[in-house]
């Protein structure tokens, strides 16, 4: 018999900040330990390229995203090292 854990959900917050050529996103996941994992993401537009805040929101927002999951992943290896003694390394792809 195969018994399934309970689902465990995580909730990303983004925030854009915004003027005519710059956008900055920060990111925030709450985890269930209580842990606030915090990042950002920068996008700047051309002055010759027309002004779509969606894109700039969208590349900002991926950068923050990106962020985040590296913190992620160094939270859990410096969590697996702790745990085991030795020294894990993440996957970089």
């Amino acid at each position: 018999m195969v018994r399934m854990q309970t689902a465990v959900g995580w909730h990303v917050e983004l925030e854009f900040e915004e003027d005519h050529h710059r956008t900055r996103a920060a990111a925030l996941v709450r985890l269930p330990d209580g842990t606030e994992v915090r990042s950002h993401g920068y996008a700047s537009r051309h002055p010759a390229d027309s002004d779509q805040p969606r894109v700039g929101e969208e590349v900002a927002g991926a950068r923050a995203l990106n962020e985040l999951a590296m913190k992620l992943l160094t939270k859990a290896h410096d969590e697996i090292d702790a745990a085991s003694g030795r020294t894990s390394y993440p996957l970089t792809h």
